[in-house]
């Protein structure tokens, strides 16, 4: 498939729940990415941390390698690292099908992004919640997604920062309809609607899903919350 074709089928799908792998169960990896595409995840989130761009190590590339054979969704691969020229077409090789950098590592970032669309990857772009969003306006032209994250990134389970949607509500005037908006961090059945109404359409969950039983449950409960979202004063 190609990125436009990817890309299509993403948008068609929203709003989008994107299961974050770094909240499941490491010794069962097979199982759990295969339990939440039973569940009707439509795509896997995968954090990628070094330990020096953020204050904690995750996995690298053979779980994102593995995390392709064990399942045909696509692959979004957020790279919380400090060099991430240097990974991109191996994150690609290995099985990712979207690429997203951070502007806090990669200030200058348009070649970056270029790059990451000539691998055939569809190209991200996120920012920390101290970051403004007036940061990312010289190279939206070159994404096919944005990330605002609403925690500090490093760690799962933190507490969800409302900072997210003013940024949320300027970036969906920003880019339009054309740009998937992504938000990560906190986002639970308390937060999703906030960040639906205020223009996100994937919404990253780690430990709001993987520590429930029923995961087919927990999907269909957040997307339910995420499509209600004209309900919700923000």
């Amino acid at each position: 498939m190609s990125t436009a074709e990817l890309l299509t089928d993403l948008h068609a799908e929203v709003p989008l729940i994107g299961p974050s792998l770094l909240a499941c169960d490491f010794g069962n990896l097979q199982r759990e990415i295969g339990r939440v595409e039973e569940a009707g995840a439509r795509i896997i989130h995968l954090d990628v941390m070094d330990g020096h761009f953020v204050p904690n190590i995750s996995f690298g590339l053979p779980i994102v390698a593995a995390a392709r054979r064990a399942t045909d969704l696509p692959l979004d691969v957020h790279l919380m690292i400090s060099d991430p020229a240097r990974y991109v077409r191996p994150f690609r090789e290995a099985g990712a099908d979207l690429l997203t950098i951070h502007i806090e590592a990669v200030p200058q970032p348009r070649p970056l992004l270029e790059e990451i669309r000539s691998l055939g990857a569809a190209a991200g772009i996120t920012l920390n919640p101290p970051t403004p969003v007036s940061a990312l306006e010289d190279c939206l032209d070159l994404c096919d997604l944005v990330l605002v994250m609403s925690v500090m990134p490093g760690f799962g389970g933190q507490e969800f920062d409302p900072v997210a949607l003013e940024k949320l509500r300027r970036l969906r005037e920003l880019v339009g309809a054309d740009v998937l908006l992504s938000v990560d961090g906190g986002i639970n059945s308390k937060t999703i609607q906030l960040c639906s109404a205020a223009g996100a359409d994937l919404f990253v969950a780690g430990t709001a899903l993987f520590s429930q039983d029923d995961y087919g449950r927990v999907l269909r409960e957040m997307t339910g919350l995420a499509r209600s979202r004209k309900d919700v004063r923000t």
